[in-house]
């Protein structure tokens, strides 16, 4: 037995379904920011992943996140200052030690307030050219930064370094804390005692920090900035 289509009717019932599925709501979110068109939007939390979370949902989830910032130490910071020549050499010393986190340059130990780089030339203001040092003590101590001092520069040499000369390049430890004061001194006496520079007098100067005045754009980073590790020729 042949089966009889109306071609007419199945066209009819076709459009009534297209037209059905037309009629259902528009899977999308309302504000149609539903990435993918065809997930429908549900009332059930455990499946609806764009539901709104409650403030106790929000903290629960934030809360592993919260705690692995807690357990991170902060970064400890201190501050230490050197007078030892021209700072553009002292600088590049002391930035490329591990454990300093900033470096500036300036003036410091005058009597002249904000003074310029052509008025402590002159060697008239009482400044000294100074390097100040922010460092974490966790990761470089004091103590290791007076070594490196101590290095750096000759102090036996009285209010010059070198071909420098002028009261700008002495050598001086500006210090910030009792504790700084002690371990200067004590350092001062160690360097004196091993005499490495042949029975001449260290006459570094220890003197508490004073107002530090950061010199002029140009002299930071100095050396840095022209691909230069000192000042020697």
């Amino acid at each position: 037995m042949k089966l009889k289509y109306d071609n007419k009717r199945t066209k009819t019932a076709s459009a009534a379904i297209m037209l059905a599925i037309f009629s259902l709501p528009l899977l999308t979110g309302v504000d149609g920011c539903n990435p993918n068109p065809w997930t429908a939007i549900t009332t059930d939390p455990a499946m609806n992943q764009t539901t709104p979370k409650s403030t106790e949902e929000l903290a629960l989830t934030a809360k592993p996140d919260m705690e692995n910032e807690s357990t991170q130490a902060p970064v400890q910071r201190e501050v230490a200052m050197f007078g030892a020549g021209c700072f553009w050499g002292v600088e590049a010393t002391f930035q490329r030690l591990p454990g300093v986190l900033a470096t500036a340059v300036g003036y410091s130990g005058g009597h002249v307030e904000n003074p310029t780089y052509k008025q402590v030339c002159t060697d008239r203001t009482g400044h000294a050219e100074v390097v100040r040092i922010e460092y974490d003590p966790t990761k470089i101590p004091y103590e290791h930064l007076l070594n490196v001092f101590w290095r750096s520069h000759d102090p036996t040499q009285l209010n010059r370094q070198g071909p420098d000369v002028g009261k700008q390049y002495r050598s001086v430890i500006f210090y910030f804390s009792k504790e700084q004061k002690a371990a200067a001194e004590v350092s001062k006496e160690r360097v004196a005692k091993l005499n490495t520079h042949r029975n001449k007098t260290i006459v570094t100067q220890i003197e508490p920090a004073q107002t530090f005045w950061q010199a002029e754009e140009y002299h930071q980073k100095y050396l840095q900035k022209r691909g230069l590790e000192n000042c020697h020729l």
